[in-house]
């Protein structure tokens, strides 16, 4: 049984993120999907949960609600970000990490799971998007866009 997993702040959740969970939910008989809390925006975790259960029904939600606050590539940090994934998926048999990004092969590495590293097709980031929400509306679902269009103003 194949069990793959995510992690992110879907902050907001964008095209370039649903083509990895399409593909993680495609790949593996389960599929999880930890949300982790952020101040990056004023987003509440709860409703970006919703955004990914309206789209995918089918994946697993986890609230990630204490996560680290310290991020990096340094043997500190990721320690500290791959202790807090092992507390997360201590019962949950995962098997396969999805991310675009380079921290995966640590993750992977130390939660002992395959690391399906994801090639950006969709060139775009949510740091890009909350810059300029209307510039960026094309890789929003349209829910999403006007969901942050009422929170963000």
């Amino acid at each position: 049984m194949n069990i793959g997993f995510t992690i992110g702040k879907f902050a907001p959740l964008h095209k370039g993120h649903e083509e990895l969970i399409k593909k993680g939910l495609k790949d593996n008989d389960e599929f999880y999907i930890l949300i982790n809390n952020t101040d990056v925006t004023k987003v509440p975790l709860e409703a970006r949960a919703k955004w990914l259960k309206e789209i995918f029904p089918k994946a697993h939600i986890i609230l990630g609600k204490n996560p680290p606050k310290q991020y990096g590539m340094d043997e500190k940090s990721v320690k500290l970000q791959t202790d807090y994934l092992k507390s997360v998926f201590k019962d949950i048999p995962v098997t396969r990490f999805y991310s675009g990004e380079e921290y995966g092969r640590f993750v992977a590495r130390d939660l002992n799971v395959e690391f399906v590293k994801m090639k950006k097709e969709i060139p775009i980031s949510a740091t890009i998007i909350r810059k300029n929400i209307d510039e960026n509306k094309k890789y929003l679902e349209n829910n999403i866009y006007y969901d942050l269009k009422k929170r963000l103003g």
